[in-house]
C-alpha cells in the first residue's frame, strides 16, 4: 500500500472539479489517451513530440509523473490532494482506473476516479515532515515517509500515531520523495502555522487577531478571557470607532473545522451588535458545508482559515507592537523562483 500525492493545479483551479466529481485530475492536455502506453518510454516519446524544446530531465520527470498516475495507483492506496484555496487537505482512495475524458475542461482530461473520505483535514492535523513531502512542486508524488500511510489513516480516524523520528531540516531533506524541488512558500507558512498553533491558543490568538484588524484601520475592543457571548472582538472604522463598516469578530482557536453551526451563530451575534460585517476566524480551518453557505454571504461576512491568518498576519507584520513581532520572529526572505517540473 501507498500514499500518493495528486495536486489539482498550481494555483488550485481544479481543485473544486476533482472533489465535485470524485476524481484525481492531471494536466498535460497536450496528450490524447494514455490508456495504450505500454512503458514510460512511450510517455517519454509522447511528450517528447509535444515539447521538442524541453530538457531531456524534465521530460524523464514528467513521463514518471504520468506513468505512476496511469498505472502505480493501486485500489488499496492513499490519495492525498493538499488544497491550495484553504488551509486544508483531502483524503481519499482510489476507486477506479485511468480514464481520458476529452470532453472534460482543460486540465481535467486525464483522470482517476477517487471516493474522498474528507476534504476538510486541516493542516495542522499533519506531522510536519509529512507537509513538506506535501508541498514538492510535482503533479504525482508518491510519499514515502516512514508510516505514511498509518499516520495518515490515523489523522483519517482521529487517533494520534506518533511520528517515527524527530522532523528535523536534515531528515526532511534526505527522503527520495522529496527529491524533487519544493514549494518554499508553502513550506514556510507550514513552518509558521506550527509554530503559532503549538504557542498561541484561545485568548492569544484572539489578541493577535486584534493587534491585525488595528493594523487595518479597524478601532477595536477585545472581550476579555472566558466565555465571550459569542464575540471576541468588535470594532469600527474612525477615530473613535463609530464609523461603517462595523465588525464583529469570532475567533476559534481548536484545530477541529468549524461547522455551519458557528456561521450562524456569528450571524445571529450581528444582529444583536447591529454589526454590518462579520469575520470568523478559524484556526482549523471549516468544513466543505460552512464555505457553501458563506458563499450567499459574501458581502456580509469573511471566513479566516489559518493560510488567510498567516497572510493578514506577514501584511501587517511591520507595524505590528514590538511584543508581538518579538512572540512571532519572522523575516522577509527572497528565493530564486524555479520552474516548476510539472503542468
Amino acid at each position: 500500500m501507498a500514499v500518493w500525492m495528486v495536486r489539482a493545479g498550481r494555483s488550485g483551479e481544479r481543485e473544486d472539479l476533482a472533489l465535485r466529481e470524485r476524481v484525481a485530475v492531471v494536466g498535460w492536455d497536450e496528450l490524447s489517451d494514455l490508456s495504450d502506453a505500454g512503458s514510460r518510454e512511450d510517455i517519454e516519446l509522447m511528450l517528447r513530440e509535444q515539447h521538442p524544446d524541453a530538457k531531456p530531465g524534465t521530460l524523464v520527470n514528467w513521463s514518471g509523473q504520468l506513468w505512476s498516475f496511469v498505472n502505480r495507483i493501486e485500489p488499496s492506496d492513499l490519495v492525498v490532494l493538499p488544497l491550495k484555496t484553504r488551509s486544508a487537505v483531502a483524503v481519499g482512495t482510489p476507486a477506479g482506473d485511468y480514464e481520458y475524458r476529452p470532453s472534460n475542461p482543460l486540465g481535467a482530461r486525464h483522470v482517476r476516479r477517487v471516493d474522498w473520505i474528507r476534504d476538510d483535514i486541516p493542516r495542522t492535523a499533519f506531522d510536519q515532515d509529512l507537509l513538506y513531502s506535501l508541498g514538492a512542486f510535482m503533479t504525482v508524488c508518491q510519499i514515502r515517509r516512514e508510516q505514511a500511510e498509518e499516520r495518515i489513516r490515523g489523522v483519517l480516524e482521529g487517533r494520534t500515531v506518533a511520528s517515527p523520528r524527530p522532523t528535523t531540516s536534515e531528515s526532511m531533506a534526505t527522503d527520495d520523495d522529496v527529491s524533487t524541488a519544493i514549494d518554499l512558500g508553502t513550506a514556510a507558512r507550514d513552518q509558521i502555522r506550527t509554530y503559532i498553533g503549538q504557542r498561541i491558543k484561545g485568548h492569544d490568538l484572539s489578541r493577535l487577531v486584534d493587534e491585525i484588524l488595528k493594523v487595518q484601520g479597524y478601532r477595536t475592543e477585545l472581550s476579555l478571557p472566558g466565555p465571550d457571548g459569542g464575540v471576541d472582538i468588535i470594532g469600527g472604522k474612525g477615530p473613535m470607532g463609530f464609523e461603517d463598516p462595523r465588525l464583529v469578530v469570532q475567533v476559534k482557536s481548536s484545530d477541529s473545522p468549524a461547522d455551519v453551526r458557528v456561521l450562524r451563530e456569528l450571524q445571529g451575534v450581528m444582529r444583536n451588535f447591529g454589526a454590518d460585517r462579520g469575520l470568523l476566524v478559524s484556526w482549523g480551518g471549516f468544513k466543505t458545508s460552512v464555505y457553501n453557505e458563506a458563499r450567499q454571504l459574501f458581502f456580509e461576512i469573511r471566513l479566516w482559515d489559518a493560510d488567510d491568518l498567516i497572510e493578514a498576519l506577514t501584511d501587517s507584520y511591520s507595524d505590528l507592537p514590538d511584543d508581538v513581532q518579538a512572540d512571532l520572529p519572522l523575516k522577509r526572505v527572497w528565493t530564486l523562483v524555479l520552474d516548476e517540473e510539472s503542468v
